[in-house]
């Protein structure tokens, strides 16, 4: 009885599906939160760029 709890334990594999999905999702996000990092550094500059720009043309 205890051997076949076991081994039916062992030849699970509806849990590993799960687990590589997880894996997966965790590896989208981390590609999502470096691509956004590096479009936040680009649109900081892009914008106090700006921001320089208007303050030069209006003489403030």
């Amino acid at each position: 009885m205890f051997s076949s709890f076991i081994k039916k334990t062992v030849d699970d594999t509806s849990g590993a599906t799960a687990i590589e999905y997880g894996l997966i999702l965790a590896l989208i996000a981390l590609a999502m939160i470096g691509a956004l990092t590096s479009f936040a550094g680009t649109a900081v500059a892009m914008w106090d760029d700006v921001a320089t720009r208007v303050v030069a043309a209006t003489g403030a």
